[in-house]
């Protein structure tokens, strides 16, 4: 199965935003020669992108977090298409237990909202277009 091999360890550095503080791994099945994205230390995030209105619901904050981190750095770094990015991230919460109906509901609103974020960035940076 696929999963992170250490702790995800951030630092606050402003409103919603977080630094990490040292690198992480996630690797992808087959284990134990599967893919291996590392996310260095220094990235930014903003963990899950959820609207406050939702947080009742899903925090920005909470077990699916590492996946959160994982998903934020695959599309800023634009090393997949996007749909193939979704799927590591839904693949990555449900390697640290998310629950089926949790992961489920943040990944379908990924696949939905997430187009928004992906093309705003293509417009401001210029890259290929990988949907």
């Amino acid at each position: 199965m696929s999963s992170f091999t250490e702790p995800l360890i951030v630092e606050l550095i402003g409103k919603n935003e977080w630094r990490v503080y040292k690198n992480f791994t996630y690797i992808r099945e087959p284990y134990p020669d599967g893919e291996k994205i590392v996310i260095p230390a220094g990235f930014e995030t903003d963990f899950a992108s959820v609207p406050r209105i939702f947080w009742p619901f899903i925090s920005p904050v909470d077990k699916h977090g590492k996946a959160a981190v994982l998903h934020d750095y695959l599309y800023r770094k634009e090393i997949y298409a996007r749909h193939i990015c979704d799927k590591i991230f839904l693949e990555a919460m449900k390697s640290i237990g998310v629950s089926k109906w949790k992961r489920s509901l943040i990944y379908w609103n990924v696949r939905i909202f997430g187009f928004f974020v992906w093309v705003k960035r293509k417009l401001l940076t210029g890259t290929d277009w990988k949907l």
